[in-house]
């Protein structure tokens, strides 16, 4: 029995013992304690990630970090500005006639032929290894002629034994624009851009003629096709040129579609085998940037590394008002990237992804519905704050307005709700007034928006703050803040449209609207019946009538809706990528456009067409001022709310600061991983004393049994001895 007790007392301070190693709920290797990694996640595996294809933000997430596009986004500074990247600098358009006359840039764009953008590279800049570099002792590639027998033992990239790297050349960001106009690949931006790319849509044709003779499996080699608006210039220079005045242009440039890709990457990755094996560029990214992609496991996990040719960048030592007082500027001058390694886990689950952020085993955290509360308070003025168990973590909270829109639309072409007659603009007036913008912030985002004032969100440049920026038809400017007008003044003018009390002052008939939507499900109908209760202050009949999404999209391309829900996501941060869905040529029903309003105002479009064409500058922002002031008078939206971003961040992450347009801002971060393994410690000591008291419990119950057993055994004993003695008389 002692001996019992004595097995499980050890068995006890071998637990306790256990206590000083890596935490017992460690999900990462031991090997990893104390490195310098970041820890993220993902919820659902990449589709592209060869650049030329790839148009999603959770993809974005592994390529900005992996290519170097010309351009990129100072990482701190408002509203969003160009910087170098790959380019030596920001390339500034030249403007040229039909007979090739240099023009200035206040040239009436109408007169403008063709912008020439020169861009220079920076020299020095080096491929991450990969065996598409490989080359034997004569310079010759080792993996560009592979017969299927070579590849029997190949299952993954890494089986290659050899890798090389090699410079990064002009000729290498050429490459990849003929990529736009490949036939296989379905770049999702060639519409766009062979309209503004000279040659580009001539080049497509040839390629497409090309591809059709090939065998299934043939290799289109681009090298022998020339792109007539696109010219390396030298080793280092190269030029584009775009139909008429263009000045979007340069933000593409910041996009993945104009990173380099070296034609050794396409032609060792489009050889026979390779695809069957998942051997490809759009599973095995090779760019110049700071991080290459070592792991690719979308089941499990995938893993970013330190390019190691990676050099010559350095932290920004500039940025906003406050950015050095918050120690943002702190870095300034050293080299990138800070961060060895970033793992990314998949999860698809939120309270797993949550709980092991609150054990330190994520850096960085979004915070879901179902988490909000736990980690946001309000205060009694209506400021966020971290609640109280997160600042006892250390954790950091950071908000930001996302470069988007929400908005409820009327259809223009709609005989109640459209028109542009005083009586129409006084009903949608009225309508956008009783639509508590506020309230629908505060109920059903937990507070993470600002109420819209019109098209163009803040960090874009034309967005005023404060009074100068407020839409004065639906709010008034009381006590330095704006205020929402009163709904007695919203009844006033729905009854000067004609519907008083909400109904027709011709006929007596209620107004009835249809709000066409996507939306179902529980969490929907709450919010379908918030927006039928607004209505209802008016005495206005909303008719919810829910679709699929094919259905609504149909309805309204062919301009058979009222009111409908839409948002926009911007492709960059240029006013230009708003205004355009107001933009008459958008029309949804006349032009397929995004224009899903419908709507059109000659000064409003004409402005537009000046307005798009223009650098930023005061003469700009007065005619973005007037042409906001206009739709604010039309009320073709009701200007609904730009959402608020809120991220939480622990002590140890270093250099973080939200950035709706630069996705490549891995490299600016540090981790104090001495600091994360020390609190992860902390927050994961094991609870034995329930352990201990099982075992002491479990002791106990089998005693009695012990007892009992050892007392029959010993009875057994003693019968059989004396069965023995009684034998031997």
């Amino acid at each position: 029995m002692r001996s019992l007790l004595l097995r499980a007392l050890l068995a006890a301070a071998a637990l306790l013992a256990g206590c000083g190693g890596s935490p017992w709920n460690n999900p990462y290797p031991a090997s990893e304690a104390g490195a310098n990694i970041f820890y993220s996640s993902f919820s659902e595996r990449p589709k592209h990630l060869d650049p030329v294809q790839s148009y999603s933000s959770n993809e974005y997430v592994f390529l900005a970090q992996i290519y170097q596009p010309p351009l990129q986004y100072h990482y701190f500074k408002r509203p969003y500005q160009l910087i170098p990247f790959g380019a030596a600098e920001v390339p500034r358009a030249a403007l040229y006639d039909a007979k090739g006359r240099l023009l200035t840039e206040r040239t009436d764009a109408r007169l403008v032929a063709y912008s020439e953008y020169v861009i220079r590279i920076k020299p020095g800049i080096r491929y991450q290894p990969h065996p598409a570099f490989a080359v034997d002792d004569k310079g010759k590639p080792l993996y560009h002629n592979l017969q299927p027998a070579d590849l029997d033992n190949i299952f993954a990239l890494g089986d290659f034994k050899q890798q090389g790297t090699r410079e990064l050349v002009a000729a290498d960001y050429v490459h990849q624009i003929k990529r736009l106009a490949h036939p296989r690949l379905h770049s999702p931006i060639y519409g766009l851009m062979s309209e503004y790319i000279i040659g580009l849509k001539e080049l497509a044709g040839k390629l497409g003629a090309v591809e059709k003779t090939l065998p299934r499996d043939g290799f289109l080699d681009l090298t022998h096709f020339e792109l007539g608006g696109v010219q390396v210039l030298d080793r280092y220079t190269y030029r584009v040129r775009v139909r008429g005045k263009y000045p979007q242009f340069a933000y593409w440039l910041a996009m993945p579609f104009f990173a380099p890709v070296p034609p050794e990457a396409e032609r060792f990755y489009a050889q026979p085998g390779m695809a069957q094996k998942n051997i490809t560029l759009d599973w095995y990214p090779v760019g110049t940037g700071p991080y290459m992609l070592t792991v690719n496991n979308p089941n499990r996990r995938m893993v970013l590394e330190r390019n190691p040719h990676y050099r010559g960048e350095t932290y920004p030592a500039e940025g906003e008002p406050g950015d050095a007082e918050a120690g943002l500027l702190a870095d300034a001058g050293k080299p990138l990237p800070f961060i060895d390694k970033v793992v990314f886990s998949l999860e698809k689950e939120q309270i797993p992804y949550w709980n092991k952020f609150l054990q330190g085993y994520y850096d960085t955290s979004g915070i879901a519905s179902d988490t909000f509360d736990q980690a946001v308070q309000f205060t009694g003025q209506g400021d966020v704050t971290l609640s109280e168990e997160m600042r006892t973590r250390g954790i950091r909270l950071q908000t930001s307005v996302a470069t988007s829109v929400f908005y409820l639309g009327f259809n223009m072409l709609d005989a109640a709700v459209g028109g542009y007659g005083e009586s129409s603009r006084k009903l949608r007036h009225a309508i956008s007034i009783a639509i508590d913008q506020e309230e629908f912030i505060s109920i059903f985002q937990n507070g993470r928006g600002i109420p819209a004032q019109g098209p163009v969100p803040p960090g874009i440049f034309g967005y005023r703050e404060g009074e100068a920026g407020i839409n004065r038809y639906v709010y008034d400017w009381v006590g330095g803040e704006p205020r929402r007008k009163s709904i007695d003044h919203a009844r006033k003018l729905l009854a000067e449209a004609g519907y008083p009390d909400g109904r027709d002052a011709r006929t007596g008939q209620p107004l009835l609207i249809n709000l066409d939507t996507t939306a179902s499900g529980v969490g929907s109908k709450s919010r379908l019946d918030w927006y039928v209760k607004q209505f209802d202050k008016l005495g206005v009949q909303l008719v919810v009538r829910s679709t699929d999404y094919n259905r609504f999209q149909d309805k309204v391309r062919k301009g058979n809706v009222q009111l409908y829900f839409l948002g926009w996501n911007a492709d960059y941060p240029d006013p230009e990528n708003f205004m355009f869905l107001l933009h008459g040529a958008q029309s949804k029903v006349k032009a397929a456009g995004e224009n899903a309003s419908n709507y059109a105002n000659p000064e409003f479009d004409r402005l537009f067409e000046q307005m798009k064409h223009m650098y930023n500058s005061p003469e700009r922002q007065a005619i973005i001022d007037r042409m906001v002031e206009i739709a604010r008078h039309d009320a073709p939206w009701v200007w609904s709310y730009f959402p608020k971003d809120y991220s939480l961040h622990h002590a140890w992450v270093h250099n973080s600061k939200p950035n709706q347009m630069a996705n490549n801002g891995l490299k600016y971060q540090r981790i104090d991983f001495v600091l994360r393994e020390q609190m992860r410690r902390e927050w994961n000591q094991p609870v034995l004393w329930p352990v201990v008291l099982g075992l002491l419990a479990l002791v106990l119950s089998i005693m009695p049994a012990v007892v009992v057993f050892r007392r029959s055994e010993r009875r057994k004993g003693t019968l059989a001895l004396q069965g023995d003695g009684s034998g031997g008389a």
